[in-house]
């Protein structure tokens, strides 16, 4: 493992694969997507570039089924993450902080976001498929330095 690996985080594709997502996820140790997949080729291809972790959103929920599961937890780089799509619905079933992760992430919002919560990184990546509702296009990396998680938000064009 690097010394500081790196963790890359898409959401909501919506079946969307942009081709920047091969340069900027280069040599990352995981990709985590945090749903609204669109299509399983998005997975395949992430998957070609490191170990994935991906959920359902609720767009995928009709045609992926069971395959993806609504919300799941990773070890990545000695921090324990959990991940689903809609980061309120978490909140309901979970007390992140209380039962120890390191960051919580979520999609759905197409907002990007990094908030700090007594020592948890709640981060959305915001959306890496086309553009919609007027927003920008991001996707984040998220440094394990020092046992610490450090994110970046990164524009996509």
């Amino acid at each position: 493992m690097p010394e500081n690996p790196v963790i890359g985080v898409v959401s909501d594709t919506h079946g969307y694969y942009d081709p920047a997502l091969d340069r900027l996820l280069a040599g990352v140790v995981h990709i985590v997507h945090a749903g609204d997949v669109g299509t399983l080729d998005v997975l395949e291809r992430l998957a070609a570039l490191a170990p994935l972790t991906a959920v359902a959103g609720n767009v995928d929920l009709p045609s992926f089924g069971d395959s993806l599961p609504w919300e799941t937890e990773v070890e990545v780089a000695g921090l324990r993450l959990i991940v689903c799509h809609i980061g309120h619905s978490l909140m309901g079933r979970h007390d992140p902080v209380a039962e120890g992760y390191d960051v919580v992430i979520s999609g759905h919002s197409h907002r990007a976001a990094v908030e700090w919560r007594d020592g948890v990184l709640f981060l959305n990546p915001g959306s890496a498929g086309r553009a919609r509702f007027g927003k920008g296009r991001s996707l984040a990396l998220v440094e394990v330095v020092d046992g610490r998680p450090e994110p970046r938000i990164v524009a996509l064009g």
